[in-house]
C-alpha cells in the first residue's frame, strides 16, 4: 500500500497548528495584568494624580494588578473613572501581554465659583470640584449663584475665556439676585455692571473702547462705576 506522505504532512500541521493555539489561548489566559499605566491628554495641570487614579482601577476592592487578564471588565473601569467629577472623558486597554493602559482627559476650569460652596466651573459649563493637588488661576464668580443653574454665569465665563482682553483683566464676575453681571478689573478700583448678557458683543467692544481711552488719557483711577446697559453709550461715575 503506498503512502500519502502529504497527506500525513497536513495532518501534522494541523495538529501542531492547533496545539499552538490551544497552549498561546492557555497561556494568555494566564498571564497577570501588570502596573497600569496611566496617561494624561493635554496640559500638565493634573488636578488628579496617577495614585488618584490608580484608586478607580480597582474591582471588587482589589487592584488590577497581578489579576488574570479574563477577569478584568474593561467597561466597569472606564464607567469608574468617567464617574470622577474632574474626569472628562478616560479609555482604558489591555494589551496581548499584559499592560493595562488608562488614559484621561481631565475637565478644564475657566471660572471658579467661591460662595457658600467653591468650585470650578468647566469649559462645557458644568460643576467641577475643586484639587488638592492643583490651583487653576481663572477668575472668581461670586455673588448668587445655584450649582444647578450655571448658564448665565457659564456664558460670561466663556466670554472672558475667549477674549484675549477680557482674560487678561478680568479677576472676577459677580451675579446678583436678578442676575445682573459686575466685572471687576485687575489693578482697577471700578465695578462695571454689564446687566443682563443681550447684546455682551457690543457691550464688549464699548468697554475696550472706553478702556483705551482712559488708559491713554490716564483716568483708570479716576472712576467707581462703569455702566455698559444702555445702547451705544458708556456712563461712568468718577470718585
Amino acid at each position: 500500500m503506498r503512502v500519502n506522505w502529504n497527506y500525513i504532512k497536513m495532518i501534522v500541521l494541523l495538529g501542531i497548528v492547533v496545539f499552538l493555539y490551544a497552549f498561546s489561548t492557555v497561556k494568555n489566559t494566564e498571564r497577570k495584568v501588570t502596573e497600569p499605566v496611566i496617561k494624561f491628554k493635554g496640559d500638565n495641570n493634573l488636578f488628579l494624580t496617577h495614585e488618584n487614579v490608580s484608586k478607580l482601577l480597582i474591582q471588587k476592592n482589589q487592584s488590577v494588578k497581578n489579576k488574570s487578564k479574563e477577569t478584568l471588565d474593561l467597561n466597569d473601569l472606564e464607567t469608574a473613572l468617567n464617574s470622577n467629577q474632574m474626569v472628562k472623558s478616560a479609555q482604558v486597554h489591555l494589551s496581548v501581554n499584559g499592560v493595562l493602559t488608562a488614559e484621561i482627559e481631565q475637565k478644564r476650569p475657566i471660572a471658579r465659583v467661591r460662595t457658600n460652596a467653591s468650585y470650578y466651573i468647566d469649559d462645557q459649563g458644568s460643576y467641577m470640584p475643586l484639587s488638592s493637588n492643583y490651583t487653576a488661576r481663572v477668575p472668581l464668580v461670586t455673588g448668587h449663584i445655584e450649582k444647578n443653574n450655571l448658564e448665565n454665569v457659564f456664558k460670561m465665563a466663556q466670554k472672558v475665556n475667549e477674549d484675549e482682553f477680557l482674560r487678561t483683566h478680568v479677576i472676577e464676575i459677580h451675579q446678583s439676585e436678578k442676575n445682573t453681571i459686575f466685572l471687576k478689573f485687575r489693578q482697577c478700583n471700578f465695578i462695571i455692571q454689564l446687566g443682563n448678557l443681550k447684546h455682551l458683543d457690543k457691550k464688549i467692544m464699548n468697554l475696550k473702547a472706553f478702556y483705551n481711552k482712559a488708559l491713554k488719557d490716564k483716568t483708570l483711577n479716576d472712576y467707581v462705576n462703569v455702566n455698559l446697559q444702555f445702547d451705544n453709550q458708556v456712563v461712568c461715575t468718577k470718585i
